[in-house]
């Protein structure tokens, strides 16, 4: 509940620490929150929000590739393009 209030706090940098705190989980990663998160900071013009949706889906990327690639495909059109770009780079 903390995360998902933090994903919407006025203050960038909790809504930053939202997105980033399941990097490196690889298989335990919660794609539900995750996706969850990275929504609800959708058409951000902070560049440190946008560096870390794209950061967050690049890392899961080494896990499951499939699901970050369904993911970008879905949203592309609502994601800023360096958090595409980030999120791309191992598809």
């Amino acid at each position: 509940d903390v995360l998902r209030t933090w994903a919407r706090d006025e203050d960038f940098w909790l809504r930053r620490i939202a997105i980033d705190h399941q990097r490196g989980r690889k298989t335990h990663t919660d794609t539900e929150l995750l996706a969850e998160i990275i929504e609800a900071n959708f058409g951000s013009s902070e560049f440190f929000i946008n560096k870390a949706i794209g950061w967050a889906l690049r890392d899961y990327s080494k896990t499951n590739p499939d699901w970050v690639g369904v993911f970008v495909d879905a949203h592309r059109a609502e994601m800023a393009p360096l958090s595409v770009r980030e999120a791309s780079k191992y598809l």
